[in-house]
């Protein structure tokens, strides 16, 4: 979701044998800054063999990686799968460039590996033309497929009796904005033809990017459709905290910006949080802001020493007015939009385990994180809410704040971090001075994060019949 030309994907391939690991690297990394197309990941088996636990991660990675039942037990979960509620009869759709070859097969590896259930229908669709074939030796097409197998591995995960929708374009994404219009178009089809209740967006770019609000204001027609059409549409908030790739796509802004489209009123922005939990999936401690820029083990995942800026985005928007949902908050965010509107699991240093096996990366399990693996998990609670409620659920923005003003228990506030940034750029440390996590709404975190048991009947609640 950050892009970056002529920066090459990082990885840092770990083959864990039980408890021992070997590490060798399996990409190179130009201009010294995160992946141009997804947070770094590292290798954790070469065959679908078992997935390695959160405390063989730590030792062969210094890092914490998560089940799927960690996190099912972490968000309160489990009570609604128990009484039937696990997104049955709803389709959450998946956008992403160009797809994976192989996400098929490696949905059904992750779902045996874990024991999930297969979802009741997985389709994929291609409405802006056929997909080019895949080149391993393509670094952007490795990219998209990692982020395809993040997205949709996750949202199963979260809503396991939800049917999935694939949405490839053929058309890459640019610093600039290139392949922006084919991804609207598409996700437009979708709405019109009725074939699905929540997008989730896994990209996105500094509105500065762009070659004008006006050029924003045009391609975001898709949105007041979905609007029409009572379809919510998620977008993530990023990864590079108050930074993001500036428009050569080789380094970083120094200032303050916010992406597109988490900042379009439209859209529910989903920032990033770090958890902390057991093997069982319970808390050791309240969840954080999410922000792994200092963190040695995180870097040494792209093989590159600290700061690198990772941490959940969240700020002002330039292109938008504070929308009227946000006029309670109007405190922190003034006169502007502000991002996110609520946050997930995101952490690098908090990981979530994927299968794939796509030509030009060796098979097996990968960690992966960013507010890419937060987006696809909340459209996951966002289908059990729609089938709680027993219709689509829509814009859900209005609802979010007025439970956080009610203090609504299904909403957990975050409290504690921050997403000011640094890194270094031509051989010289700068740093963007970010905001910080405390009590309500804030710019990290948005309204705080869910605990899903009290927080889908009373989401469902909320949202009135012709009413956001």
């Amino acid at each position: 979701m950050r892009i970056g030309t002529g920066l090459l994907a990082a990885a840092a391939a770990c083959v864990l044998a039980g408890s021992a690991a070997t590490a060798h690297s399996s990409a190179a990394l130009a201009g010294g800054a995160p992946s141009a197309g997804g947070a770094p990941s590292a290798l954790a088996a070469a065959a679908v063999s078992p997935p390695p636990t959160s405390a063989e991660c730590r030792k062969a990675l210094g890092i914490a990686c998560y089940w799927p039942r960690q996190l099912q037990r972490a968000y309160g979960l489990r009570p609604l799968y128990a009484r039937g509620y696990s997104g049955r009869g709803r389709t959450i759709v998946i956008v992403d460039p160009f797809g994976s070859p192989t996400i098929g097969a490696d949905l059904t590896a992750f779902d045996r590996s874990f024991g999930l259930p297969a979802p009741p229908a997985f389709r994929v669709l291609q409405p802006e033309g056929p997909v080019p074939p895949f080149d391993p030796s393509d670094g952007a097409m490795l990219d998209k497929a990692g982020e395809t197998t993040l997205d949709v591995e996750w949202a199963h995960a979260m809503a396991p009796g939800a049917d999935i929708l694939l949405v490839e374009t053929p058309a890459a994404e640019t610093s600039t904005g290139g392949g922006f219009p084919q991804m609207i178009a598409a996700e437009n089809y979708v709405i019109e033809h009725n074939l699905g209740d929540v997008i989730s967006q896994s990209f996105s770019l500094p509105e500065q990017n762009f070659p004008s609000r006006a050029y924003v204001l045009r391609l975001r027609y898709a949105y007041v459709d979905a609007q029409r059409h009572h379809v919510t549409v998620l977008g993530a908030s990023n990864d590079n905290g108050v930074t993001g790739f500036n428009r050569t796509g080789t380094g970083f802004y120094r200032h303050r910006v916010v992406q597109w489209p988490a900042s379009d009123p439209l859209v529910t922005g989903v920032g990033g949080t770090t958890l902390h939990l057991t093997s069982s999936g319970t808390r050791t401690s309240p969840d954080t802001a999410w922000n792994d820029t200092w963190n040695p083990a995180v870097a040494a995942l792209s093989k590159q020493k600290p700061p690198v800026p990772w941490a959940s985005s969240g700020g002002l928007s330039e292109f938008f007015a504070r929308p009227a949902y946000q006029d309670g908050v109007r405190r922190v965010v003034g006169g502007r939009r502000g991002v996110p509107d609520i946050s997930m699991s995101a952490a690098l240093s908090g990981a979530v385990l994927i299968y794939h096996s796509f030509p030009g990366a060796a098979a097996g399990w990968y960690t992966a994180g960013g507010t890419s693996e937060a987006t696809p998990e909340f459209a996951g609670v966002v289908a059990i809410a729609d089938q709680y409620a027993g219709r689509r659920l829509g814009l859900i923005n209005p609802a979010l704040y007025r439970l956080e003003a009610a203090h609504a228990p299904g909403i957990t506030d975050v409290t504690k971090g921050g997403n000011s940034v640094a890194f270094v750029q031509k051989g010289r440390t700068f740093a963007v001075r970010g905001y910080r996590a405390g009590r309500g709404y804030d710019l990290v975190t948005g309204v705080g994060t869910i605990d899903a048991a009290r927080f889908v009947p009373e989401l469902a609640a909320a949202v009135k019949p012709g009413r956001p």
